[in-house]
């Protein structure tokens, strides 16, 4: 049978403006609702359609005409109403009543478990409505495009504190327990951004700079002192954003809010910011430097949705990219702005290029923007491509056009369209405007096909000229046929030298000569400065430029961290390909030994880790440990194991991560202090820097037995802090005891772990070289329950990669095809397929380059 085509919903009748009444009962996990929508009537009419989904609708009707039929479609998420009388066109009003669940799923209008100041177990109501979930709070136009004003009330008891996106504007009695809020009418919007939350908060509150708007974090009760970090970058982040924008925030609020069961990290609601609590609440002592940034990222990130999302949003998901790529670059603008000496760019090239590098390699990649249709379609993109590959080429746009061009074109596209929609091109166009360059052919490059390019330079007979030459990078082949010759990018091709002098161009055909200035020519050399555009580089057919570049590491040349990063992450991909010897990028690695900045250890030790977690065998892992001892040893002498006076948020970093390898290469010292701080530490909760504990943890368990495991299952379920609890249970996965991580498995499912933290746990385990294939095994004996759990939807697609990504045979390719064959997951599909194609390039790697690899460390 013909899959069934998707199909949006009819616009005969369009919505104008919400009026909706909720009564959540906080007791029988239900809620019943009155909606009356005033509508256009955009063409006479018997039948129309909403969304809904898990409602139960009790009658509608349009003015007094009652509907005669009512019908809901839970495949098709939609509710058919049909009417004797033919609705004629104009201004009407539709007034729908329902009930419904509410839900432990973590979508639509759900409940979250809390314990009360009393310790008692208590729930709250709470909503997360993007992508497509509104539908299961009220009957909806649940689309992008359908944007409408909002009027809410909610009875709820007095007791709690009750929010939505605008302030209240009433409050009327109903009894002596429960009153009726009503709550200003918001600006024009989209459903998804719709909110609200009922539940026991404390609150801190600050206006920002100007006294526009009143900012305020809802944190549990009893820490409120949590939340002074955020509401700090929250009050300061919107008086950047209303400048660097030229547009103010439209609200007279932005709340920000912790929810204990919550499945993204955050959600940017108009007004009311609903976050987990480990993206919003740092403690004084036991947060670690690397939550705190996340935290101000985060917090960045929503608040730049207000404008890049919820003032002017994509016309239809397919453009999700446009919201998410962009809020996930200028998140980084502006903690850069706030918190310079983080170094926030530098880590950029880590974090969000680097995840984006390594998803966009696979053939199973997909474009920036694709195709979207059903709502089950729509989770699997909101993934690395739309955020880290989003956010990758603005960056890249950013540096091409300059800042005045990119921020006026900016400027002028959300005047332009303020409370509309829009799509790909109107950006392009504006910021064409601006900037005079035709914007639309180069970034089409970029956004309408997956992938990206290598750029491979070769010397020529002329001084100063070298050919340049683009194809696809793939991590699995050298592409050829199609993949080769289907693809082409508008390159800004840059050069830098050792002294940091520049030089730019561009490529737009397959290969070009290009003649450089002399001031960089001769001397040493390297091509992306500041790893700004999102192309690899390979040397290989100059052996001169590449034996410079790493003369010019080993000796301290490159000043700029991003481009000592990029050399190495190019020579990893390039050696995992087959475009370059190992044995070179081994060679490589070893030139980094006296480097000092921390997001260049973090980027080469997550590629080291990927060779040896790949190679790793019993034959090699005391050869593997040795090499990783003398790799870090410098760092580890120079940083030691105790904070120094006035050291940067960034030394702090740098030791930890320095430390846990140290430690997990078994550096006998490392791994005796890790114990005794792990000791130390069930005594005495100040004893370990918060920077220090996930090292400790991990080493003290890899190295230790049941005694150390049950030290952190101590500190797991003494804590009251979520970061805390989360930096125990993902530790447990590093135990040498087979049986313990047996144990972790069944730990993930058990009450004490919140269904949006099984995912780390059960993947902590899968990344155990012990553990891997237990993982797996237990993703298949517990499959009905975990789809079940999470609905299908985002969390499983990453629970999948994390475990079938760990391996590298062809056998146990073909065995993960058969178990997902008998039990389909629509929503996992791509991830699967990604997984499989992981999977199946380390094990190309490993029958091509395990005899050099053996080689190298037998010399």
């Amino acid at each position: 049978m013909a899959e069934k085509k998707f199909e949006r919903l009819p616009t005969d009748v369009t919505p104008v403006c919400y009026n909706l009444h909720l009564t959540p009962d906080l007791e029988a996990f239900t809620f019943k609702g009155t909606v009356t929508i005033d509508v256009n009537v955009n063409k006479a009419t018997k039948v129309f359609k909403t969304n809904g989904a898990d409602l139960e609708i009790q009658s509608a009707k349009i003015g007094e005409i009652e509907a005669t039929s009512i019908t809901l479609s839970q495949e098709d998420e939609e509710i058919t109403y049909e009417f004797e009388e033919e609705i004629a066109e104009g201004d009407k009003s539709i007034t729908i009543e329902f009930t419904g669940i509410l839900n432990d799923k973590m979508k639509g209008f759900y409940r979250s478990k809390y314990k009360g100041e009393d310790g008692t177990e208590r729930y709250m109501a709470v909503t997360q409505f993007e992508s497509t979930d509104a539908r299961r709070a009220f009957p909806c136009w649940d689309e992008p495009a359908h944007k409408a004003k909002f009027n809410v009330k909610l009875t709820v008891p007095k007791n709690r504190t009750s929010l939505s996106n605008m302030p209240i504007i009433n409050t009327e009695e109903v009894d002596e327990n429960t009153h009726t809020l009503s709550y200003d009418t918001t600006p024009i919007m989209s459903t998804y951004l719709l909110a609200f939350v009922i539940g026991e908060f404390d609150k801190i509150s600050r206006e920002t700079c100007n006294g526009r708007v009143l900012v305020s974090v809802y944190t549990p009760k009893g820490k409120s002192e949590q939340g002074e970090f955020a509401l700090d970058v929250a009050a300061r982040t919107l008086p950047y954003y209303e400048e660097w924008f030229g547009i103010e925030y439209p609200l007279p609020k932005s709340d920000l809010i912790a929810i204990p069961d919550f499945a993204a990290g955050a959600m940017e609601n108009w007004g009311l910011i609903t976050y987990r609590e480990t993206a919003l609440l740092v403690d004084p002592i036991s947060t670690s430097a690397a939550t705190k940034q996340w935290v101000a990222l985060v917090v960045a990130h929503e608040e730049a949705h207000q404008w890049f999302g919820n003032l002017v949003t994509m016309e239809w998901w397919s453009q999700l990219w446009l919201n998410e790529g962009f809020a996930s670059w200028v998140e980084y603008l502006c903690v850069d702005h706030l918190f310079p000496d983080w170094k926030i760019w530098t880590q950029f090239v880590y974090q969000d290029a680097g995840r984006a590098f390594s998803l966009d390699s696979l053939k199973s990649s997909h474009p920036i923007e694709v195709e979207v249709g059903h709502p089950s379609e729509v989770d699997e993109i909101f993934d690395i491509i739309s955020y880290s590959k989003g956010s990758t080429v603005i960056r890249m746009l950013h540096s091409f056009l300059g800042e005045e061009a990119f921020k006026q074109g900016l400027h002028n596209y959300l005047k332009k369209f303020t409370y509309t929609n829009t799509v790909t091109e109107d950006l392009w166009e504006a910021l064409s405007e601006t900037s005079g360059k035709n914007v639309e052919q180069m970034m089409n490059t970029w956004t309408k096909q997956m992938g990206y390019p290598v750029v491979t330079i070769s010397e020529t007979e002329e001084n100063n000229k070298f050919k340049v030459e683009q194809l696809r990078f793939l991590s699995s082949e050298i592409p050829s046929g199609a993949d080769a010759e289907d693809y082409l990018w508008f390159i800004p091709l840059g050069f830098v030298s050792e002294n940091g002098e520049t030089y730019y161009t561009t490529l737009s055909e397959r290969e070009g000569v290009v003649e450089i200035p002399d001031n960089i020519a001769n001397s040493k050399f390297k091509l992306n400065p500041n790893q700004s555009s999102f192309y690899r580089v390979n040397y290989n057919n100059s052996p001169k430029l590449y034996n410079n570049i790493q003369d010019s590491i080993l000796n301290g040349g490159f000043s700029e961290a991003t481009d000592r990063i990029g050399v190495q992450n190019d020579a990893m991909a390039l050696a995992k390909v087959g475009l370059l010897e190992i044995s070179k990028y081994f060679d490589l690695v070893n030139c980094y030994k006296n480097e000092k900045d921390y997001t260049v250890w973090a980027d080469l030790t997550s590629n080291l880790l990927n060779v040896l977690s790949t190679f790793g065998n019993e034959d090699l892992k005391d050869k593997f440990n040795q090499f990783g001892l003398e790799l870090y040893s410098t760092a580890g002498e120079a940083l030691g194991f105790e904070a120094k006076e006035n050291e940067s948020h960034l030394d702090g970093m740098l030791r930890s991560l320095v430390v846990n390898r140290l430690g997990r290469f078994g550096d006998a010292k490392t791994v005796e202090f890790a114990k005794n701080k792990l000791e130390e530490f069930v005594n005495d909760r100040n004893s370990l820097p918060a920077d220090l504990r996930s090292a400790v943890y991990g080493i003290a368990l890899k190295h230790g037995g049941e005694e150390q495991y049950n030290q952190v299952l101590t500190i797991f379920r003494d804590t009251d802090l979520q970061e805390e609890k989360v930096r125990c249970m993902r530790s447990l996965g590093s135990t040498g005891n087979v049986d313990l991580l047996k144990q972790t498995l069944d730990f993930s499912l058990s009450d004490e772990i919140r269904s949006q933290d099984a995912v780390f746990v059960i993947i902590s385990v899968a990344n155990n070289p012990k553990g891997s294939e237990l993982a797996w095994q237990f993703l298949q004996d517990n499959w009905d329950k975990l789809y079940n759990l999470y609905q299908g939807g985002f969390l499983l697609s990453r629970l999948i990669s994390g475990i079938i990504s760990q391996f590298s045979t062809e056998e146990k390719a073909l065995e993960i095809e058969a178990f997902f064959v008998e039990h389909p997951c629509p929503a996992g599909k791509r991830s699967i397929s990604q997984g499989l194609e992981t999977v199946r390039s380390n094990a190309q790697w490993i029958n091509r380059d395990l005899d050099s690899v053996i080689s190298y460390f037998s010399d």
